[in-house]
């Protein structure tokens, strides 16, 4: 795979100052590794540290707790996040937001800043997914957690006081990857969708693109991490040429490459430093050389998870900013 881009100095000169300072902060706690840490401590630290350099929660007049089934009889906890009381106004249209962490870390709390001020700033409704997590539950059953999920919500917007027809998936990296396939089953189920926010998605079924090897170590999400995370998603080596787990090059039963035409518009917000930054750019490619209109965001100077450094980087508050912007023109707000 061709190189994106070729950058002449050392990639940690690339970053921030502040982004800079808050890397070295983070390596002088000494904290060990998710990676070196079993699944159950790596959620609990990952938890313990998610609203560290995050902004406060942002006061809503409704937030409330959903349960929606899946197809095994499962119960998925999701919370719905509003700018208005319920019962007020017309019919609110609605994200439906899947978190990052791997597949394997995060829940609705880690992300539940976020999921408040995207519901502010875009005059919006969020509900934020608990889909399941590896190793307890593996691929696919994430792809198959937000697909139920959005079913759930057509069906239910209505008594929500949601609008149905103005329904947009989003998620920040492996929330990114299933909000994009999401997109592609919903064009395939006729479902349109206002617009799919992607957050550093992870689309390659392979880490073998120069900005995995570029920003290996020292950036956050580091190598040893993201062989850790799939390594308990996925079930083997196939999983990872399925296009459910990787949308730019992955295939289909049939071992054919899934068109993008006729997908929901997107909004992609990249980290420059970022290992995935290079598979994000080729699928914000691919969805435009099919004629979806893409709106395309490059952060410098940051690294993959900063729209959760909110405290630290000012550059997380322009993304929200630049998404609930999307959001609002989508859903003409």
């Amino acid at each position: 795979m061709p190189p994106m881009s070729s950058h002449p100095t050392h990639p940690r000169s690339l970053l921030t100052h502040a982004m800079r300072g808050f890397i070295d902060r983070v390596a002088r706690a000494g904290h060990p590794p998710l990676h070196a840490l079993t699944p159950e401590q790596a959620k609990r630290a990952y938890a313990a540290g998610a609203g560290v350099v995050d902004i406060p929660n942002h006061k809503l007049p409704r937030v409330e707790d959903l349960r929606i089934p899946a197809r095994d009889g499962h119960v998925l906890p999701a919370r719905l996040f509003a700018p208005v009381a319920a019962g007020e106004g017309e019919p609110l249209p609605v994200l439906l937001y899947l978190h990052g962490g791997g597949f394997t870390v995060g829940n609705i709390a880690t992300h539940e800043p976020l999921c408040r001020h995207l519901a502010h700033l875009s005059r919006g409704a969020v509900i934020a997914l608990d889909y399941r997590l590896a190793p307890e539950s593996v691929f696919p059953t994430a792809v198959n957690d937000a697909w139920d999920a959005l079913a759930w919500l057509r069906e239910h917007a209505a008594a929500l006081g949601l609008d149905a027809a103005r329904i947009a998936v989003g998620g920040d990296s492996a929330g990114g990857t299933l909000s994009a396939v999401t997109a592609i089953a919903a064009r395939d189920a006729g479902w349109p969708l206002s617009l799919q926010l992607l957050f550093y998605p992870g689309t390659c079924g392979h880490q073998d693109t120069p900005s995995h090897q570029r920003f290996a170590h020292g950036f956050i999400l580091e190598e040893p991490h993201i062989q850790y995370f799939f390594g308990h998603y996925l079930r083997g080596p196939a999983d990872r040429d399925d296009w459910r787990f990787a949308p730019l090059d992955g295939v289909d039963a049939s071992g054919h490459e899934r068109d993008l035409d006729g997908v929901a518009p997107a909004w992609v917000g990249l980290a420059e430093c970022d290992p995935l930054v290079d598979e994000g750019l080729l699928y914000a490619d691919r969805l435009r050389l099919a004629g979806v209109p893409v709106d395309l965001e490059i952060y410098a100077g940051v690294v993959h998870g900063f729209i959760q450094f909110g405290r630290a980087i000012p550059e997380a508050l322009k993304a929200h900013n630049d998404a609930a912007r999307a959001l609002r023109q989508a859903w003409g707000r």
